[in-house]
């Protein structure tokens, strides 16, 4: 079949990644599958549920560390907002807590950008019939791990102590106690091994927890 002839109902994807020469060769590649057409492409993850509501694809390529949100923060958006829509996540790193995640998330796949672009076309295939698609590599990595340690609430504390927060500056954004923030930054320390917050904090993003 000559690679501009396409079928009457072919797989239409939505691209988010934000390195602009992989997104562009992703999309070349993409593009010249007789059965897949990108019908969008953003570059930062607030854009991507309305993107997905105007052109309405068949999946959604996202990858997890996109600016502003996440490509594990948006797809439990799709889930809800655009059901119809499978979503498949693509790393770089394949952290086990980001695998987790995105099942959490009812994402469709989670793939490592290094494989080659022709697994991530049968991926797409697969996903539409309704398949979940994991790295196999990574999917042991996450059974090995096992699941996070961490509450939602400490999760939330850690992410907010970013940047020299303090205390006061961690409470007054999560609406929480100061005694509150405490108990949870010294239960996160202890949870990660770690023996303060920052590293606490590098610790449960190298492991995919946050």
């Amino acid at each position: 079949m000559p690679r501009d002839h396409r079928p009457a109902k072919s797989i239409r994807v939505l691209l988010a990644e934000d390195q602009g020469m992989t997104h562009g060769a992703l999309a070349l590649l993409l593009g010249m599958e007789p059965d897949i057409t990108v019908v969008a492409q953003v570059s930062a993850g607030e854009a991507i549920v309305d993107v997905a509501l105007t052109h309405r694809p068949d999946v959604a390529l996202l990858d997890v560390e996109l600016p502003g949100r996440s490509g594990l923060d948006v797809a439990a958006d799709l889930r809800d907002q655009a059901p119809d829509c499978r979503v498949l996540l693509l790393t770089t790193h394949g952290r086990p807590g980001h695998l987790r995640r995105a099942m959490d998330a009812g994402a469709a796949g989670f793939l490592v950008k290094d494989a080659p672009v022709e697994e991530l076309v049968t991926a797409i295939r697969r996903a539409l019939t309704g398949e979940t698609v994991i790295d196999p590599a990574l999917a042991a990595t996450a059974l090995d791990a096992g699941p996070s340690p961490l509450t939602p609430r400490e999760c939330d504390v850690l992410r907010a102590s970013v940047d020299g927060a303090t205390i006061t500056d961690i409470a007054a954004r999560l609406h929480l106690s100061e005694p509150a923030v405490r108990d949870c930054l010294s239960s996160a320390v202890a949870k990660t091994g770690t023996r303060e917050r920052t590293e606490a904090l590098r610790a449960a993003r190298r492991q995919g927890w946050l």
